[in-house]
């Protein structure tokens, strides 16, 4: 097998412009299939007849991605190897009637999506961004990235105990942006901006899936530049860190697995939908390639068999300020490279057989590894690992990037880990 290329910091500027380009996982998915095309990859339809040719393929499906590579020499049974992601973040999403208003100010309303830290989006410049459907039933992306939004705090003055018994918001009341001024709520009149930004006629759209996202650019953070501050690192670096990998290992054909990329939408509320993890694709895609590769259902039982999946997603860097919510045995840090989530109650998928293989990676890799766990007293959060392995009886390891403020507008993490994550991925992927 030709040796892929390493990833070092270069990665790093990449994944910013990444998170820059991607306010929705609309935008996530095409900028993903964007760079697999540039390595050669072709988009098929899920409505059309799939061939057994060699290459790389990808199929999209609202805001989840599947990839994959097959290599010349792939039999019906070969195995797959699977970087597993999500492309939802947590983030105020635009109602089916938006437009609002009172006390002479235009707003929008809007729904709470996933588990947002809702301070974070106080007082901080947003735009909006997502898909617009049209009715053709065509769909066109549409990103307005500058200011246009602001959910206002109260002023100290009128709540002289916010900074005592800290800040207490209704999830319906308080988080309700403005976008300007104006006695007279005009029913339709976010939708003819948008329209107008889109470069579409008035009446032109049908729906729409838009969300708000904070305009203030990714950017190094330090005095040495070690820290990466940005928003939707949960869990746009793994999408950016998947498509590199994959797309490094698709220039061999000396492969012993079909290498895949899938990340998903709606992981943040629970992956029960028919672009998340819970729901159909990845086994639809992997049982059309064995079958359009000539294969039988015993091919396919053993392809899934010897199939892993590396679930990549986020975890906890010990905090400095609240060092004692963390297990006080394992302390993941920025730039100590990418972690293992370990949970026995199978909030993660990961177990024994499954740390053997990560650790395999990382030191083919030549990459530092750290170990995840939580504090006893404190709730696990879950991924689309233990979905996976469930629904497709493949095993499946959780592993991530340790970050601080998960789920904040605006996260936090070390600038070495994204290129450190992406090695650790090919690797894997080219067995």
């Amino acid at each position: 097998m030709s040796t892929p290329p390493r990833f070092d910091r270069g990665h790093t500027d990449d994944l910013m412009t990444f998170l820059a380009a991607s306010p929705s996982q609309y935008h996530a998915v095409a900028n993903a299939a964007a760079r697999l095309e540039k390595a050669g990859f072709r988009q098929v339809q899920e409505t059309d007849a799939w061939d057994g040719t060699h290459g790389g393929k990808y199929v999209l499906r609202g805001g989840a991605i599947v990839a994959w590579y097959v290599p010349e020499d792939a039999q019906p049974h070969t195995p797959y190897r699977i970087v597993g992601a999500h492309t939802d973040s947590p983030n105020l999403r635009v109602k089916p009637q938006p437009d609002s208003g009172a006390y002479g100010w235009r707003q929008v309303a809007v729904e709470i999506y996933g588990g947002t830290l809702l301070n974070t989006w106080l007082d901080r410049d947003l735009g909006i961004a997502g898909r617009l459907t049209l009715r053709d039933g065509s769909h066109r992306l549409v990103n307005v990235d500058r200011p246009l939004l602001r959910v206002p705090q109260l002023a100290v003055h009128l709540d002289r105990s916010v900074n005592t018994d800290g800040l207490k918001l209704d999830r319906q009341r308080h988080l309700q942006p403005i976008w300007g001024l104006g006695d007279d709520v005009q029913e339709g009149d976010l939708i003819r901006f948008l329209e107008q930004e889109a470069e579409l006629d008035e009446g032109e759209v049908a729906g729409w899936d838009l969300m708000l996202h904070s305009v203030e650019a990714p950017a190094y953070l330090g005095r040495d530049r070690e820290l990466v501050a940005g928003p939707r690192m949960d869990n746009l670096l793994s999408v950016h860190a998947g498509a590199a990998a994959l797309a490094a290992v698709s220039s061999s054909d000396d492969l012993p697995f079909i290498p895949v990329f899938a990340a998903f939408d709606h992981e943040e509320d629970g992956s029960q939908a028919d672009t998340g993890a819970d729901g159909p694709l990845l086994g639809n895609v992997m049982e059309r390639s064995v079958f359009a590769r000539g294969g039988t259902y015993e091919d396919r039982a053993r392809a899934f068999a010897g199939t892993i999946c590396l679930s990549s997603d986020t975890g906890h860097a010990v905090h400095p300020n609240y060092a004692e919510r963390h297990d006080p045995t394992h302390h993941p840090r920025a730039n100590g490279g990418p972690i293992l989530k370990v949970n026995v109650n199978a909030r993660y998928a990961t177990d024994g057989a499954g740390r053997a293989v990560f650790a395999a990676a990382c030191e083919r890799a030549g990459v530092p590894w750290q170990t995840f766990v939580s504090n006893n007293a404190m709730p696990c959060g879950t991924t689309i690992g233990p979905i996976t392995a469930a629904r497709h009886g493949i095993q499946t390891v959780d592993i991530g990037v340790a970050i601080l403020s998960m789920h904040s507008a605006r996260e936090l993490c070390g600038a070495d880990d994204p290129h450190l994550l992406a090695n650790a991925l090919t690797a894997f992927l080219a067995g």
